[in-house]
């Protein structure tokens, strides 16, 4: 028996309808995931005119770097201004960093258990492409220097002087008129940051088809077996660990990835976390973490909670040793975790800085050859991506546990994007069956 549908219900599907389709042509989400497939289709079929795109992908990475100092040092100055207690501030800043150096080193840790495990290194040598790495072999691998890594790292200077301004407004008697101006400043700050993030489309379709034209996909087929176990180690990593964290502290590590699903898809397609550095920042405090604990947390720990380079940095060295046939100790597998937990802290902002990381581990063990660096050159683009998505997962699970831990997180203050949307939505609907 067929029922025959009403005008009123025929009409309340086509808007039904309708208003899905608006909801996924105005989502980012759905035109960055259409430019990353773009951008693989281009440097596929036609891939000279693919890595003419790199300068697309850079002229957006570089835009957001411009938003990325401003809204360190005024996320952090009025959050310390606005908590008032010092003290807190400070005991933020080093469990921050105890945070950082425990998970960072289990993540070390993992690399060097799955590449044991696992033996992605097993291969033959004759059948891998051979890059120059001259750049990185050539030159003596110097000693981590704290100096050099505080010099050129931008992030932890504006973090340094937003922590002075923010102590020292505190003591200010002009401090309420300095927080009301820099208040309406990160507004607009945040504003402009709006409306670049439209052109990420644009920026994961250059990056993601500069690095298909460039190195194609053809070069993963002798390599498969390694970028395989990192990505699964990455997997395992964000899943049972970063998950296992998460759960202790009464959240979902799944409904957290869906939350920054943008972010994330952006970073997949630029390969690099600091595309996504500032709107990170403005979903956790939408989330429910405090502007102070955001500002803290996240600015230090793209330079000290790096967990998928970790992961990537142990697993590559003991990759170099099977593919070398050296033989590692157990004893010397410890001596490079201790190596790495030091020489990864330079492994952050700076393009090819993970290879000299690795050039001067390699070097202070004296037992794999520095020139096995060439056979990684030409996979690594592939796995940076694995990085970036780990290390921006890890920046987030980070900031969440130090804002519950230190009773910071307030979920009535944020609301999921998603979730208000599908409120309304279902409104909008009641009140149409309703009339």
């Amino acid at each position: 028996m067929l029922i025959k549908k009403s005008p009123q219900q025929t009409d309340l599907n086509i808007r039904s309808v309708r208003s899905l389709w608006i909801r996924i042509l105005t989502n980012l989400t759905f035109w960055v995931l259409i430019a990353i497939i773009a951008g693989i289709v281009l440097g596929s079929f036609a891939p000279a005119t693919a890595v003419k795109m790199e300068v697309i992908g850079k002229t957006f990475i570089d835009i957001i770097k411009l938003f990325i100092a401003p809204i360190i040092f005024l996320t952090i100055v009025l959050g310390i201004s606005g908590m008032g207690n010092l003290k807190k501030v400070g005991r933020i800043g080093i469990k921050s960093l105890i945070y950082f150096e425990v998970v960072s080193t289990f993540s070390l840790a993992i690399g060097v258990g799955m590449a044991v495990l696992i033996k992605p290194g097993n291969i033959d040598r004759a059948n891998l492409q051979v890059q120059n790495a001259s750049k990185y072999t050539s030159s003596p691998a110097k000693d981590f220097d704290w100096i050099h890594f505080f010099m050129n790292n931008l992030t932890i200077q504006v973090l340094l002087v937003a922590i002075i301004v923010g102590v020292v407004l505190n003591y200010s008697k002009h401090r309420e008129l300095a927080v009301k101006g820099l208040d309406y400043l990160s507004k607009k700050v945040f504003l402009g940051l709006k409306y670049v993030m439209y052109l990420a489309p644009l920026g994961a379709f250059g990056g993601m088809a500069y690095t298909i034209g460039k190195f194609g996909l053809h070069t993963l087929i002798p390599l498969a077996k390694l970028m395989g176990t990192v990505y699964l180690t990455m997997g395992l990593f964000i899943f049972i660990v970063l998950g296992g964290i998460m759960r202790y502290y009464k959240m979902n590590i799944w409904k957290f990835i869906k939350y920054i699903r943008e972010e994330l898809l952006l970073v997949l397609g630029t390969s690099s976390s600091e595309s996504a550095l500032p709107s990170i920042m403005q979903k956790l405090e939408k989330m429910g973490c405090s502007k102070s604990v955001v500002g803290l947390v996240i600015p230090t720990g793209y330079s000290f909670n790096l967990d998928g380079t970790s992961i990537y940095l142990s697993m590559s060295i003991i990759f170099l040793a099977q593919l070398y046939g050296v033989q590692l100790s157990i004893f010397e597998m410890l001596s490079i975790i201790g190596i790495l937990m030091v020489t990864s802290k330079g492994a952050a902002g700076v393009t090819g800085s993970g290879f000299i990381v690795l050039a001067s581990t390699l070097a202070a063990i004296h037992k794999i050859p520095i020139e096995g660096l060439a056979f990684l050159l030409g996979v690594d683009k592939f796995m940076s991506e694995a990085r970036a998505l780990t290390n921006i997962i890890g920046n987030g699970v980070a900031t969440i546990v130090i804002a519950k831990s230190e009773k910071e997180f307030h979920p009535q203050v944020g609301n999921d994007e998603t979730q208000l949307i599908e409120d309304r939505r279902n409104s909008s609907i009641k009140k149409e069956l309703v009339y």
